[in-house]
C-alpha cells in the first residue's frame, strides 16, 4: 500500500474530495457574505439562517408542495432572496448611516429570533432529504467510492461562484453596482433608484446563501441550527480572503475546505480549529486578508 508521510494514499486522496466537497459551501457561503460587506459594508449575521432557510425550503417543498430537487434548486434560492429583500427593505436600510455594530446585533438577533420560531415548529432533530434519483449512485475512482450527488455539488459551486465574480467585476451591472453603494447620489443622478439596487444586491446575496442550503439538503440533517454551526467557520473565512474581496471568497473557501480535509488525516484534533488558527496569522501579516485592498 502506498504512503504519503505516513499515511495511506487512499485516506489522504478520500479526505482531499471531501474537503473539496465542505470547501465549495465555505465558498458560496462565503461569497454571499463578501458581496453584501464589500457592497453594502452589513456584517450580516444573518447569513447562517438564509443557509438553513434554503434547505428547508427544499424540504418544505417536496413534503408539503410535492415539488422535486430540480425544482427547488431554482425556487428554494429566490424564496429565500425575497426573504432577504424584506428584511433589508423593513429593518437594515434604516442602520446605513449608523455604526457598522447595530446591524451586526439587528442581524445577530433575527437570527435568534428565525431559529427559535423553526426549532419551536421542527425541533432539533433534523429533516432527511434524500438526492435526486439522477444523481444517486457514485463513481468508483479506485481509491475511494464518489458519490455523485458530491461530485455535482463541487461543480455546481464552483460555476455559480466564478459566474457570480465575472456578473460583479467584469460586467456594466457589476460597475451599477459598485457605483450605487460607492457614491449613492451620482447614480441617483442619472434617474436610477438606488435603494433598489441595494435591496436586490442585498437579496442575492442571501440568495447565494439559500442557494448553498439546497445544495446541502441531501447531504446533511436539515435542522434550524445547521447555520449556525457554519457561520462562524464561514466569517472565518471570509476575514482570510479579504472582506468584501469576491476572489477571495472563491479561492480561501475552497483553500481552507481541502485544508481543513488534509488535517483531519494528519491532526485530526486539529481540524475543528485549523481555520482559526490560519486566520489569527492572516490577520497578524496581513490584516486586510489574503486578497483584501488597503483600507
Amino acid at each position: 500500500m502506498t504512503m504519503v508521510f505516513g499515511v495511506p494514499l487512499q485516506a489522504l486522496l478520500g479526505q482531499l474530495l471531501l474537503g473539496l466537497v465542505n470547501g465549495s459551501f465555505y465558498a458560496v457561503l462565503s461569497l454571499g457574505l463578501a458581496i453584501i460587506f464589500g457592497l453594502l459594508n452589513i456584517i450580516n449575521f444573518t447569513h447562517g439562517v438564509f443557509y438553513m432557510l434554503g434547505a428547508f425550503a427544499a424540504w418544505m417543498g417536496l413534503s408539503y408542495l410535492g415539488l422535486n430537487y430540480w425544482l427547488m434548486l431554482l425556487l428554494g434560492p429566490l424564496v429565500v432572496g425575497i426573504v432577504g429583500i424584506v428584511i433589508e427593505r423593513a429593518l437594515l436600510r434604516h442602520l446605513y448611516r449608523l455604526d457598522h455594530l447595530y446591524g451586526l446585533l439587528l442581524t445577530f438577533g433575527l437570527t435568534l429570533l428565525i431559529e427559535g420560531l423553526f426549532r419551536s415548529f421542527y425541533g432539533v432533530s433534523g429533516q432527511e432529504y434524500s438526492a435526486p434519483k439522477l444523481l444517486q449512485g457514485g463513481f468508483n475512482l479506485g481509491f475511494m467510492f464518489l458519490p455523485l450527488y458530491r461530485a455535482w455539488v463541487v461543480v455546481m459551486s464552483v460555476v455559480v461562484c466564478l459566474a457570480t465574480w465575472f456578473i460583479i467585476e467584469k460586467t456594466r451591472l457589476g460597475s451599477l453596482l459598485r457605483a450605487a453603494t460607492e457614491n449613492p447620489k451620482l447614480v441617483e443622478s442619472f434617474g436610477i433608484n438606488v435603494p433598489i439596487v441595494i435591496s436586490l444586491t442585498f437579496g442575492f446575496g442571501a440568495a447565494l446563501a439559500g442557494f448553498a442550503g439546497v445544495l446541502a439538503a441531501p447531504i446533511l440533517q436539515i435542522s434550524p441550527l445547521m447555520g449556525s454551526n457554519l457561520v462562524i467557520v464561514v466569517f472565518a473565512v471570509v476575514v482570510i480572503g479579504g472582506m468584501g474581496s469576491i476572489l477571495g471568497s472563491i479561492v480561501t473557501g475552497i483553500s481552507l475546505g481541502v485544508i481543513e480535509g488534509l488535517t483531519k488525516v494528519y491532526w485530526p484534533e486539529a481540524a475543528s480549529t485549523v481555520i482559526f488558527a490560519i486566520m489569527v496569522i492572516v490577520l497578524l501579516m496581513r490584516p486586510n486578508g489574503l486578497f483584501g485592498k488597503k483600507s
